[in-house]
């Protein structure tokens, strides 16, 4: 009896270990120019499409059972993020104030598969509106429920290094 409930314990941690421990989300990169974001105070940023997912969803064309569908914007949760930390998104750029203006753009860089499931890796990058150089690109992947809490994770990790540093 007992050698059976030791199997039992062994095979309890492999499978924990399968569902919990396979892979990890990899570290974010930030890769900085000869610039700091901390040097604008303005930004204007690229507008993105929603992401629209569903999870645990059963049925057919007349029923459906279970499951959430969830939305996201890109460049909303960035903008957000942005505001919190000090900055005023303009809808143009102005000629007065592009000296401290930055351009930022949004896009999916990759997928992979990752504790039986994949996770979303996004890019987030700053450009000088003046100069139409680089200031700095966060790159983050991230894992949820969905692929909107994928890119909504992803974006949180890729722009958190940012302004910890701040």
């Amino acid at each position: 009896m007992e050698k059976i409930y030791r199997y039992i314990k062994y095979v309890g941690f492999i499978i924990i270990f399968l569902l919990t421990g396979c892979a990890s989300m990899r570290p974010p990169v930030i890769n900085t120019y000869n610039d700091s974001i901390h040097n604008y105070r303005y930004f204007y940023i690229s507008p993105t499409s929603d992401y629209t997912s569903s999870s645990g969803v059963y049925g057919n064309q007349y029923f459906v059972f279970g499951g959430e569908t969830k939305s996201i914007n890109p460049a909303s949760v960035i903008s957000g993020f942005l505001f919190k930390n000090g900055f005023v998104q303009v809808n143009e750029i102005n000629p007065e104030h592009k000296k401290e203006t930055m351009i930022v753009n949004f896009g999916e860089t990759g997928r992979r598969s990752v504790n039986l499931g994949y996770s979303i890796e996004v890019t987030i990058q700053f450009i000088s509106a003046q100069s139409q150089t680089p200031i700095c690109t966060c790159t983050a992947e991230g894992q949820g429920s969905t692929e909107a809490d994928d890119v909504r994770i992803a974006i949180q990790r890729a722009l958190e290094p940012l302004f910890k540093s701040k």
